[in-house]
């Protein structure tokens, strides 16, 4: 409906706000629509009235006036209806209904205006009981106003005898308001001009009617009021744009006296129809002046003591004795006025006090809000839920900005929190923001002198509920509101507040997730470790790292020495470490190899860390990194005997753990390997130290040094220098290479065998100048080629090599995959004529070879394929001697 009636409205209001499609409730002819700003985001109530309502009450008003006379009373109704809304512009009070945005004319001729926002009027709340009671629905007595908001939650108002004396102590301050500060008269107080808001408070409105009394002293803006027109009644007009004479005072209908006192009267009516069944006026007029003035002239049609005010229900005695005798009254001067009706004793109860010293908190001094805020959790369990939601804790968080009741203010809401019975949505729309506007400011790290103690005393009551606000808000809430707010207690410099916040780690480490707590929070709590002085600070460090590696509160706290444990929050056993094994070996076990006290506080709680750390560290780890420290702390001079053999115990266990783990490692390296294969590296690493000499010498080096002393040397190269060494054996890839035994003297060192040098290069010998009795040893040329030991080889391959291979490397691996015969050849003698260093021939019959990695490479050496070298032919030892050779037997 509203939606199609937004189509003929073009007005700031409809521009400006967001308004819902269903109304909220109704008011009358009004219709109210929950809306909100759409630059701001506040929520209003949108009050609309199209005029086209004024001809839906039948067909008299179009049947029976002529245009003219219908045009003029529609103009009438306008008129009143803009004076209601235009009263609420020129009056603020608490009490009295606050207008938002003014009244404005729509295209279509009605009427819209924006206000406070409200959830029901008082006359729907009581229709609503009338409901339930005709359909066995009711509880108890009370009534509960239902209405389903944009947000999804319901909102709910419920009607018990403290609300009902909340709510008429309300409109009884309002009343006082327009009596005594505005100088007017309601005229037409009924439950339909009481509006219920968000915070359950009552409202007044409904001043169409409202004008200066008779005996006003001040000057009132708003005209008197033309009694013969307001007592008139049209059938052809909703009765909710006139005088409701149910509620009317007889001084004002019968006698035309205009004073507070009819509103005192109308007052007392609706305190019966509050507790009447069904909740209505005692008195029927049927909108008719005849019948009102009937109900007047008898005793009886009055309500009086004698029939219990014409109540179905028994009345509370404050009221049937002392309130509703001094309203009900049909002399104006024996009512009381709105200020004694509030000092009735009918509001004179512990709960109703505290509302009303709520009220006026901030008029209060520091002394009387401590008190009362300290006086206050004795009484919160005894309200109704209702009021503690949406009068209480509102009124609560308001106060806030007095920094100096932050702590007990947070420790009444973390209360209420606690018997709210949906304590999600209250602390979610309520507390968390005000927690965030409160802590969000201190985000920066104030230093020692700029603390603020008042602040830092509502941190500790915060985070000592730091539980009740995880299980009331979800991850994400936690993670971006309240961690900041733990973080902050972290960083500060009073060692209870950083107490407090590494005691909340077992909670939050169930809320949160493995980066936030690696990346955000243990960032933190090492520094905190490392920084503090405190003694304190250091065990409650180190029971965090115990949570994190996966401890809990129980872990070895019995003889700490400091008796922390009844301190800690009580969480469950954390069942793995929140920590992987690169955080714990990179960074908590440097931390605690860095602590240097012995304080056995510290120690044993470092153990409790070690004790963790043995399950998530590899043993080899824990052998060279870990049990060195323990041993270390174990020592200390101020450990017991008790708090020693906690340490022994966990180091024997931990040392018997390393030694299975490592026996069990070295059967599994056992099992897997073969026997065989060692012994055959070793066989032929024995044959190869057996042929080679490690010294650089092999068996037939004398003859050489003979030679070569005697000057029988044949063969010498060029440039006096003597054969070159064989180069060095270069890595092959791609292929199982095979070694080659080159042509070398016998006398070569391992180091020559196992790593030649590159071809071309030699080792220069200079000749002793010294023996002046021999004739200098001069290499005779003989071409390219000199004489020399052949090579040690397969004699199969000679030929095949010396083809193949001419000139290559005399050391070179083959790269075939090749094996050689298991037989050894005698080379042929000695050829002055042949080149000293020849390649073997490429194999023809594969054997099996092996490969033997000996440190310096890799090489495939035959197994049992060489063969050995003959000794010098005969031919060679029987030729005669010559030049120094005759003299050998002098030398």
């Amino acid at each position: 409906m509203f939606t199609s009636a937004l189509k003929s409205f073009t007005s700031n209001i409809t521009a400006n706000y967001t308004v819902s499609s269903t109304p909220t409730t109704s008011a009358g002819v009004w219709r109210v629509y929950d809306a909100k700003n759409k630059k701001t985001g506040k929520a209003v109530s949108v009050f609309t009235f199209e005029r086209k309502s004024l001809e839906h009450q039948g067909g008299d008003l179009r049947s029976r006036s002529n245009g003219a006379s219908r045009r003029k009373i529609h103009e009438e109704v306008i008129e009143r209806l803009k004076k209601e809304a235009s009263s609420l512009a020129r009056l603020r009070h608490p009490n009295v209904l606050q207008l938002i945005e003014p009244v404005e004319d729509t295209r279509n001729g009605g009427l819209t205006f924006a206000t406070e926002p409200i959830t029901a009027t008082l006359a729907g709340l009581l229709q609503d009981k009338d409901d339930q009671d005709s359909t066995g629905a009711s509880r108890g007595g009370s009534s509960r106003y239902r209405v389903e908001g944009e947000d999804g939650h319901q909102k709910e108002v419920e009607l018990d005898e403290l609300e009902i004396q909340k709510g008429l102590l309300q409109v009884a301050k309002g009343l006082e308001f327009l009596h005594e500060s505005a100088g007017l008269v309601h005229g037409n107080l009924t439950p339909d001009a009481i509006y219920i808001n968000q915070k359950s408070d009552w409202k007044i409105s409904g001043l169409g009617f409202s004008g200066p009394s008779d005996s006003s002293s001040t000057t009132a803006n708003s005209p008197p009021i033309a009694i013969s027109e307001v007592l008139y009644h049209d059938p052809r007009l909703p009765r909710a744009v006139q005088l409701n004479l149910d509620y009317s005072s007889p001084d004002f209908v019968v006698d035309s006296n205009i004073s507070s006192a009819a509103d005192m009267f109308s007052l007392g009516l609706v305190l019966l129809a509050l507790y009447n069944s069904p909740h209505e006026s005692p008195l029927h007029t049927n909108t008719n002046l005849s019948i009102y003035k009937k109900l007047f002239s008898s005793q009886s049609t009055v309500p009086s003591p004698s029939n219990n005010f014409l109540c179905r229900k028994p009345l509370p005695n404050a009221i049937k004795t002392e309130v509703l005798p001094r309203l009900i009254t049909r002399r104006p001067a024996e009512r009381m006025n709105a200020r004694e009706f509030q000092q009735s004793g009918f509001f004179d109860n512990i709960l109703v006090s505290t509302l009303r010293f709520l009220d006026s908190f901030p008029a209060k001094n520091a002394n009387e809000k401590s008190q009362f805020m300290r006086g206050l959790p004795r009484i919160l369990e005894q309200f109704p839920k209702s009021i503690l939601d949406k009068k209480v804790l509102p009124a609560l968080l308001e106060e806030t900005k007095d920094r100096e009741l932050l702590a007990l203010i947070f420790s009444n809401v973390f209360k209420i929190i606690t018997i709210l019975p949906s304590p999600q949505r209250a602390f979610t729309d309520r507390v968390l923001p005000r927690l965030r506007e409160v802590f969000g400011s201190a985000g920066n790290k104030a230093s020692a002198s700029d603390r603020d103690t008042a602040k830092e005393a509502g941190l500790v009551v915060v985070l000592e509920n730091i539980r009740l606000i995880a299980e009331h808000c979800s991850g994400k809430e936690f993670k971006d509101d309240v961690l900041p707010i733990i973080q902050i207690g972290l960083e500060s410099p009073t060692h209870s507040l950083v107490d407090k916040s590494l005691g909340c780690l077992s909670i939050i480490l169930a809320v949160l997730d493995f980066p936030t707590i690696k990346n955000e929070l243990f960032p933190v709590v090492v520094a905190v470790f490392s920084k503090t002085s405190s003694l304190a600070i250091k065990v409650r460090g180190l029971e965090a790292f115990n949570f994190l590696c996966g401890g809990s509160n129980g872990s070895n706290t019995a003889s700490d020495g400091m008796d922390r444990a009844s301190r800690l929050p009580k969480s469950p056993k954390v069942s793995s470490a929140i920590l992987d094994k690169y955080t714990v070996q990179e960074k908590v076990v440097p931390l605690l190899k860095a602590i240097k006290t012995k304080e056995p506080a510290v120690m044993m709680a470092a153990l409790a860390v070690f004790s963790q750390i043995g399950s998530i560290v590899d043993t080899d780890f824990f052998a060279m990194e870990c049990l060195p420290i323990l041993w270390g702390f174990s020592l200390g001079p101020l450990l017991n005997l008790q708090q020693f053999s906690e340490f022994m115990t966990l180091i024997k266990k931990m040392s018997s753990k390393i030694e299975q783990e490592q026996m069990k490692k070295l059967k599994e390296l056992s099992t897997n390997s073969t026997n065989g294969f060692d012994i055959a590296r070793s066989t032929d690493l024995v044959n190869m130290g057996s042929s080679i000499d490690l010294f650089g010498e092999s068996n037939g080096e004398e003859s050489d040094f003979e030679r070569l002393v005697l000057g029988k040397s044949s063969g010498p190269m060029e440039n006096g220098s003597t054969r070159p060494q064989p180069p060095r054996v270069r890595s092959m890839q791609g292929s199982s290479p095979t070694l080659s035994w080159p042509n070398s003297p016998q006398g070569s060192s391992m180091n020559s065998v196992l790593h030649p040098q590159p071809a071309g290069s030699s080792e220069a010998i200079t000749p002793d100048q010294s023996l002046n009795s021999f004739a200098p040893l001069k290499p005779s040329p003989t071409g390219s080629n000199f004489s020399t030991w052949n090579t040690v080889q397969p004699t199969q391959f000679l030929q095949a090599s010396q083809t193949t291979n001419s000139g290559a490397n005399p050391w070179a691996i083959s790269q075939a995959n090749t094996k050689f015969p298991n037989a050894w050849t005698d080379p042929p003698a000695p050829n002055s004529n042949t080149f000293a260093w020849s390649n073997p021939p490429t194999p023809q019959n594969p054997v099996a070879s092996s490969t033997l990695n000996n440190g310096f490479g890799h090489s495939t050496i035959s197994q049992n394929a060489f063969s050995m070298p003959p000794p010098p032919s005969m031919a060679n030892q029987s030729r005669p001697k010559t030049g120094l050779d005759k003299y050998e037997s002098l030398i």
